[in-house]
């Protein structure tokens, strides 16, 4: 399909977007730190006592950094890329993940690197995490783009609130059939290559 001008900007989430999903045991991190089953893991960091701070930081590192090295790009996710770098789309990362983690993680890549992305912003250099959409309007700023001429994209719920919350279009990529997020996203999407279809 031709390229859609209303479109000139993607934010990408990283883990369980363009990485598979599952490298990341979330139920086990929030089980080691105390977080209770439901709760957002990096709020429940920041709330603990600055005497139990340290050794939960080290648990979720150690882990993040354990799953980085066994993650797997996910299916088509370097040919989106690489497509949408073709067409002159301007790209971004936003991810809740630390700075180390991503590094590793994008070593996984062979067709893609760092240098592909306007801006990346990991939980180390965002402002605020995901789902306030400071992140999103960041990466807006960096690319030059609009926020209503970009499409965020994510696994989570997160990412689709954020990028509601900045007033950008976006996909959700469920890493389940079943999976859902709390504000209905622009398009749900089966397959990361939807995207082309969808907005370009």
């Amino acid at each position: 399909m031709p390229y859609d001008p209303t479109i000139a900007g993607v934010v990408f989430d990283f883990d369980g977007t363009l990485t598979q999903p599952g490298a990341l045991d979330f139920p086990a991190m929030r089980k080691e730190i105390g977080c209770p089953h439901d709760g957002d893991i990096l709020v429940h960091l920041r709330n603990l006592p600055a005497s139990q701070q340290a050794r939960a930081e080290t648990i979720i590192q150690a882990m993040e950094m354990t799953a980085a090295e066994r993650s797997v790009p996910n299916e088509g996710a370097e040919t989106v890329i690489r497509e949408l770098r073709k067409r002159g789309v301007k790209l971004a990362i936003l991810t809740r993940n630390s700075r180390a983690a991503f590094d590793c993680a994008l070593k996984r890549f062979s067709r893609i690197s760092a240098a592909d992305f306007a801006i990346i912003l990991t939980r180390d250099e965002a402002r605020r995490d995901k789902p306030h959409p400071d992140g999103v309007v960041q990466a807006a700023v960096e690319m030059g783009v609009p926020c209503d001429k970009i499409v965020v994209v994510g696994d989570f719920s997160y990412d689709i609130e954020a990028g509601h919350a900045a007033g950008a279009a976006t996909a959700f990529l469920p890493p389940l059939p079943s999976a859902t997020t709390r504000i209905a996203p622009t398009v749900r999407l089966t397959r990361l290559n939807q995207l082309l279809d969808v907005f370009f």
